[in-house]
């Protein structure tokens, strides 16, 4: 995400009125409807957007302004920090990418399918050679290694990871098939 984006979806008048409550204390759903007048449909609507852009944060005690993540894109659009490029090669994919996954570390998954099933194939193919078998105790390896710090464990993701055939399991052995790698060709 950049600054321009953070702009983009500030021109949604919802999306500003839910996240200025959120800034003005309102640390839930209900909060935000009370204090904005908005329906609760476009307040959760609002809310899941600005969650999924990283601009608002479910901490322990409810919604939170993520001023971390401000701090950040302030520091990326004055050049201090280059933005990541994880290799896919596809602008698009590139910045779905760098919204959910931070330092190696997958921050959380994305709540639209379509945007799911291309963050849980980079981390197939990050983490697993196509052919090769590993026991379920590297599997869980693997992948707690994206999860430290996020919002997602690793069963979770063991799990998606059989379910869209990234990996095969049998007899307790995984394995990424090499017909995982052709489909994205």
């Amino acid at each position: 995400m950049t600054a321009d984006d953070v702009v983009r979806l500030f021109a949604d008048e919802t999306r500003v009125r839910a996240f200025a409550a959120v800034a003005l204390g309102a640390r839930t759903a209900a909060e935000v409807v009370e204090r904005t007048g908005l329906s609760a449909k476009d307040a959760l609507g609002a809310l899941r957007r600005l969650e999924e852009r990283e601009l608002l944060v479910s901490d322990g005690g409810g919604l939170a302004v993520s001023y971390g993540h401000f701090r950040g894109l302030a520091r990326a659009a004055a050049g201090a920090e280059p933005p990541r490029d994880h290799g896919s090669g596809d602008e698009r994919t590139e910045t779905l990418l760098r919204t959910f996954v931070r330092d190696g570390r997958l921050v959380r998954l994305p709540a639209q399918w379509e945007r799911k099933k291309v963050v849980l194939r980079h981390l197939a193919e990050r983490s697993f050679e196509p052919g090769r078998e590993y026991s379920e105790r590297e599997v869980n390896d693997r992948l707690r290694a994206w999860c430290e710090g996020g919002a997602v464990d690793h069963v979770t993701l063991r799990r998606y990871l059989v379910d869209l055939h990234h990996l095969d399991r049998q007899g307790g052995i995984y394995r990424r098939s090499p017909e995982d790698t052709a489909l994205r060709d």
